[in-house]
């Protein structure tokens, strides 16, 4: 035994002997021997190792979506959504007029406890403060006062450029942060075709319009959609004018059943994809668009890349067309966007590496205090803290390209407003404080240059518009 221990001992001081030799070796080798070419080249601080991702996986590339209807799961979503049924049975109760004037009182008590005046007393009290910006000095040479009221300033129409028309409420999605309540349950709600051909007599004899801007719901689902595209792409080309098509795509809708076809049309006749997609993660984007909706987003934009879509504006390998694909963020709550810039950049970087999507440009979007938003907030008791957030963060240099100052935005139903938001409150142009009452529709005008001494309507929900980076 002791012999046998002896043994081990002199075993384990040979090999130890042997260690210490080899390293030393090593280490005499290493002083006099050149490295080799990328030794030491890897940085020690190894929590900053990743991994290279491998782009355009197969993954993510979902033709079996392609056909396949996200309604019915959107639809058992919704009956299992108690705040949304409470808010079906408030409309069906009092109305589009009562919820819209409800909501307009909730956002009123929380600025007039915050001793913030009306949103156009507050535009003049800006305007005359010692801090204004060289825009804001620019823009009020150009303000209206209003002559019933010095303390308050009417803004200005200007030309129409941009002509946005809401062809429909109807949609696959019902998003919670939607200001226009659009969900599959609006089917009626849909812009007709003679609706449709007066919209296209007006963008015709309106020259100064350079932008038509097609949102909804899913405007692709209103069966007039194309026909609009169509006449509009082949307005321009006879007439050597650069219009500027675009179409507010939810991405999903790219694969409803009907629309296998959809991305060859837009691409056809150059459409500019603008599509909204809240975040470059999975949760986040479920959580406010519905389960799947972002497999199905990130499949669907594979598709309009594979199509030519988003790369930086090269027009020699996409026949002569801009082909332009946008993405648009909305924050998940009560908060500002970030920087737009920045932002960007890590779109493009997240998505890039990811799944191998490319696009031209991201646009930040202040949500703005209406409709779903507005309840939303209400409910969390988090609406006065927003409100008081939006008028914190007034940016003067968004009040000279508020979409009010040269958009007109058409509802399905013809009726004239000054912006989107105007219009899912009910503030048509020519109605005066009447809601989803009287007003002017597009059978009352042939250009839209009739509308010229008609004032634009604001109220408290405008400071959304201008607050950060702005909404417009």
């Amino acid at each position: 035994t002791m012999r046998n221990h002896a043994q081990v001992l002199k075993t384990r001081s040979s090999s130890s002997i042997l260690f210490v030799s080899s390293r030393e070796e090593q280490q005499s080798k290493s002083k006099s021997s050149p490295p080799t070419p990328d030794y030491g080249k890897t940085t020690i601080d190894i929590d900053q190792h990743r991994l290279e991702k491998i782009t355009g996986s197969n993954k993510w590339r979902r033709p079996e979506l392609f056909g396949s209807s996200l309604i019915d799961q959107t639809l058992e979503e919704l009956s299992t959504n108690v705040e949304f049924q409470e808010t079906a049975q408030k409309l069906q109760a009092v109305g589009q007029a009562g919820m819209s004037k409800e909501e307009r009182t909730k956002r009123r008590r929380a600025l007039d406890s915050l001793g913030v005046p009306p949103f156009n007393q507050f535009l003049y009290s800006q305007s005359k403060s010692k801090t204004e910006s060289k825009a804001e000095q620019e823009v009020g040479k150009k303000l209206e006062l209003d002559s019933a009221n010095s303390k308050e300033i009417r803004l200005e129409r200007k030309k129409t450029e941009v002509l946005q028309l809401n062809v429909g409420l109807y949609c696959n999605q019902a998003c919670t942060h939607c200001h226009v309540e659009s969900s599959p349950l609006r089917k009626t709600e849909m812009m007709d075709a003679e609706t449709a051909a007066k919209c296209v007599s007006i963008l015709n004899s309106t020259p100064s319009i350079h932008t038509l801007d097609i949102t909804g719901g899913a405007p692709e689902l209103n069966s007039n959609f194309r026909y609009i595209v169509q006449m509009a792409r082949n307005l321009a080309r006879e007439q050597g004018r650069k219009l500027d098509i675009i179409d507010r795509c939810n991405l999903t809708v790219l694969q409803e059943p009907g629309q296998e076809d959809l991305i060859d049309f837009l691409v056809e006749n150059d459409v500019h994809v603008v599509a909204s997609l809240p975040c470059y993660s999975s949760d986040n984007v479920d959580t406010q668009r519905g389960n799947g909706v972002f497999d199905r987003s990130i499949s669907a934009l594979l598709a309009l890349n594979d199509a030519g879509y988003g790369r930086q504006n090269d027009i020699n390998s996409s026949g002569g067309k801009t082909l332009k694909l946008d993405l648009v963020y909305n924050p998940l709550g009560a908060f500002l966007p970030p920087p737009q810039e920045m932002l960007e950049a890590k779109y493009k970087e997240e998505l890039h590496n990811n799944y191998g999507i490319v696009f031209n440009s991201l646009y930040t979007m202040t949500n703005m205090p209406v409709k779903r938003f507005t309840d939303f907030l209400y409910k969390r008791g988090e609406l006065k803290d927003y409100m008081d957030l939006l008028v914190r963060n007034y940016n003067g240099d968004t009040v000279e390209k508020l979409m009010c100052r040269n958009t007109i935005s058409v509802g399905y139903d013809g009726k004239i407003f000054d912006c989107d938001f105007n219009q899912q409150l009910g503030y048509t142009i020519g109605a005066e404080d009447k809601l989803f009452e009287g007003g002017k529709t597009v059978f009352d005008i042939s250009s839209l240059d009739d509308l010229s001494c008609d004032k634009i309507q604001n109220d408290n929900h405008c400071f959304g518009c201008t607050a950060g980076m702005g909404s417009s």
